[in-house]
C-alpha cells in the first residue's frame, strides 16, 4: 500500500463557487467564504484607509468595510451604482463586503476542471485558478491573499480610528 488508496481522488471532489461579474468578466468565491449576497448600500468613507477599501457598511450592526475589487484587478474604475451587488465574505481575518456588478449564483464543478492560477500566469497572486465551466471559464479569487498585510494593518487602525 502506497497510502493513496485512502484518498479521495481528486476529480470526486466538488467546488462549489459564487459566481460574479465585474466588466463583463465573470470571477468566484469558494461558497466555504461567502456569508450572504446583499443589495448595495450606502458606503461611508473611512478615512487613512487603503486605496482598496471604499468605506464601511452598517449591515445589521455590523460595521463591514467595502472593498473595491475593481481596483485590485486592474480593472477601470466607475462610481458605485445602486444596481451593485455587496457579496459579504469572510477572509482568515475579517469579514468583507466585496462590490459586484451582479452576482449570478452557485456553481459545482469538479476538482479538476481547476488550473492553478501559477501555471497560466506566475504572479497572479489574488488568483487562486481558473475553472472550466459549461458556460465558459471563470477566475476563482483568493480572499486571504486579496489584502496584504501593510493594508490589513492600515485598515485596522482606520476602524479603530472611527
Amino acid at each position: 500500500m502506497n497510502g493513496q488508496e485512502s484518498k479521495e481522488p481528486a476529480e470526486d471532489k466538488l467546488n462549489q463557487l459564487v459566481v460574479f461579474t465585474l466588466d463583463e468578466q465573470r470571477y468566484a468565491l469558494h461558497l466555504s467564504v461567502v456569508e450572504r449576497i446583499v443589495k448595495m448600500v450606502e458606503v461611508t468613507p473611512l478615512p487613512k484607509a487603503p486605496e482598496i477599501v471604499l468605506g464601511v457598511i452598517n449591515l445589521q450592526g455590523r460595521i463591514i468595510p467595502a472593498v473595491n475589487i475593481r481596483k485590485r484587478f486592474g480593472l477601470p474604475g466607475r462610481d458605485v451604482n445602486l444596481s451593485d451587488q455587496l457579496i459579504i465574505a469572510n477572509t482568515s481575518r475579517r469579514t468583507v463586503a466585496l462590490v459586484a456588478d451582479s452576482v449570478s449564483g452557485v456553481v459545482e464543478g469538479s476538482a479538476n476542471e481547476v488550473i492553478a492560477g501559477g501555471k497560466i500566469l506566475p504572479g497572479m497572486e489574488y488568483v487562486e485558478g481558473v475553472a472550466k465551466l459549461t458556460d465558459g471559464m471563470v477566475l476563482i479569487h483568493d480572499l486571504d491573499r486579496f489584502l496584504s498585510l501593510e493594508e490589513e494593518n492600515k485598515l485596522d487602525d482606520a476602524v479603530k480610528n472611527t
